[in-house]
């Protein structure tokens, strides 16, 4: 047993270092009067294998904590880049100033020594009236990178400054009117005079000298050494990455067509051909794709010549990965391709979300939630992480913090999808029936909400209910939902009817995949017809339940 000196409260996981109430380091046996820094402290083991992350974090900050709380202090090398506003009378201009910031972030990122908030929470704070005061509370970061972009046919004019939270002064403000044809120069301009104000606050240097400052110039060009030279190309990725983050059918054509126009001006640049790869695979994936088949032939073509150019682009041997796994059901080779990518580090927190998704159905709960926790601590509301915390924690029994991670997600997203459902089913697992039955109600999922609220049912012994549950279900979505259907027969103990669709989920649901990590499914891992099931869909047997 450990137990948190400051709060008081009790916790029986071993795994655990920190407080999940307030962060405060766990001490094991009788509280001690004080407490040694978390990296010296003597029950502190070595931290498990995690997806490599690519990322700056704060010296201060704990990667195994589950939702790191931020240091009492912000250090002075900590900043969010907010999204810039537009500016411009096209509404459509919208791609630039979101796609600058963006660039902009991610070149900070990269630059040794400081602590860059990711993207997810520094844009959660697009188009809301937030004080840079709240901004600096919310993230912990002593500056703040702001700015406005305005375009008029090929003129741009872009300003930017640098805040200090404290007191909110300015520390350093520039404004340019160019072409888009300076675009580069001008990020690189931005990139250099932050990092240079930034470097002098932490370091204490009044006056940098001439090699201070070409030693940042130095980091900022390797840190776009992989970016396109090419304007127009930039213009068309910065577009479709803005058309593929909004999801829809016709936003996601938009988006294809942007990366193929792209693609016909610069064949060899890697980075587009992963953005292709990746709207083929969400299309195919949201349904929008004639062919489920086509569409994820398509992007696996896109990302094997993205590789073809850039071998060790760790982002596409992700991608890869789960294209493996939906695509070929290849265990092994997603498996592999993982491994690749471990090797290699990741810096894009986006395709770190879906590498632990091929993780958890690997059956890696464990570096699942590692890697989850690793970004919670450079990116606080990212709500990816929290969800890929919750899904691996359920099956692996983690149930406290499969719980906090969800209800923190739910708190930063409380529309989002499924979310509520695995909510449901963890409260179910923990006996508290009354509160799953109303996370269930509250999924808008027409799949995920009569699945969730049939497993609450079932473990609260009121088969007829959810039989009543699983009506429309089976009438609706009897291919589509194969899989959750089989699931739930599985809970009642109707192994017949669950084999039936299961064998049905092998053909037409994508969910098949998660057969091995399914809590639901376990009473059937002795069943005579396991076995042959797993051999049907091609799982090696090196990746089956231990029995």
């Amino acid at each position: 047993m450990k137990r948190c000196p400051e709060c008081r409260r009790d916790y029986y996981d071993d795994s655990l270092f920190y407080c999940l109430e307030d962060g405060t380091v766990l001490v094991q046996g009788s509280v001690a009067p004080s407490l040694e820094p978390a990296a010296n402290h003597p029950h502190v083991t070595t931290e498990p294998a995690t997806l490599s992350i690519r990322m700056t974090e704060p010296a201060d900050a704990a990667p195994t904590q589950m939702f790191a709380r931020p240091p009492q202090q912000a250090g002075p090398n900590s900043i969010v880049v907010l999204p810039f506003a537009n500016l411009s009378r096209d509404e459509d201009a919208e791609y630039l100033s979101d796609g600058l910031a963006e660039e902009l972030l991610n070149v900070l990122t990269k630059i040794e020594g400081l602590r860059v908030i990711g993207r997810s929470s520094a844009f959660s704070f697009k188009g809301k009236q937030t004080t840079i005061a709240e901004i600096g509370r919310q993230l912990h970061v002593s500056s703040v990178l702001e700015g406005s972009v305005r375009m008029a046919g090929k003129r741009v004019r872009i300003s930017v400054q640098l805040v200090n939270v404290a007191d909110e002064s300015h520390l350093w403000s520039e404004t340019y009117d160019r072409t888009f044809d300076d675009i580069f120069a001008i990020q690189d301009d931005i990139a250099r005079s932050v990092v240079e104000e930034l470097r002098s606050r932490f370091t204490g240097s009044k006056e940098p000298d001439s090699g201070f400052t070409k030693q940042i110039a130095v980091e900022v060009a390797g840190a776009v050494k992989d970016r396109t030279d090419n304007p127009e190309v930039q213009r068309l990725m910065l577009l479709g990455r803005h058309l593929f983050r909004r999801r829809t059918k016709a936003d996601m054509a938009k988006a294809l067509e942007c990366y193929e126009r792209a693609l016909e001006i610069d064949a060899d640049n890697a980075q587009c051909w992963l953005g292709l790869a990746l709207v083929q695979a969400s299309r195919t994936g949201f349904g929008y794709t004639e062919s489920y088949d086509e569409g994820f032939r398509a992007a696996r073509t896109a990302v094997e010549a993205a590789l073809r150019i850039e071998p060790d682009l760790a982002a596409a041997q992700i991608l890869l990965a789960r294209l493996k796994l939906m695509q070929d059901r290849d265990f092994r080779g997603a498996d592999e391709s993982m491994q690749r990518a471990r090797e290699l580090g990741v810096d894009d927190i986006d395709l770190i979300e879906m590498g632990s998704a091929t993780l958890r159905i690997l059956g890696q709960f464990d570096e699942v939630i590692g890697t989850g926790q690793k970004v919670l601590a450079v990116d606080p509301l990212n709500i990816a992480a929290l969800s890929s915390i919750s899904h691996a924690g359920y099956p692996a029994g983690k149930l406290d913090e499969a719980e906090r991670a969800a209800r923190r997600a739910l708190e930063i997203a409380p529309q989002a999808v499924h979310r509520r459902a695995i909510l449901a089913l963890i409260l179910a697992e923990n006996g508290r029936f009354e509160e799953a039955r109303i996370e269930a109600a509250k999924e808008t999922d027409p799949v995920w909400g009569p699945w969730a609220t049939a497993l609450v049912e079932i473990a609260a012994g009121r088969l007829d209910k959810a039989r009543d549950e699983m009506e429309p279900l089976i009438r609706e979505y009897r291919e589509e939902a194969a899989f959750q259907i089989a699931e739930v027969y599985s809970k009642m103990g109707e192994s017949d009817k669950a084999f039936e669709f299961l064998d049905i989920a092998v053909d037409t649901d994508p969910g098949i995949t998660e057969i091995l990590v399914s809590p639901q499914l376990r009473a059937l891992h002795t069943d005579p017809r396991w076995e042959p099931l797993l051999r049907k869909i091609g799982i090696p047997e090196e990746y089956w339940p231990k029995t």
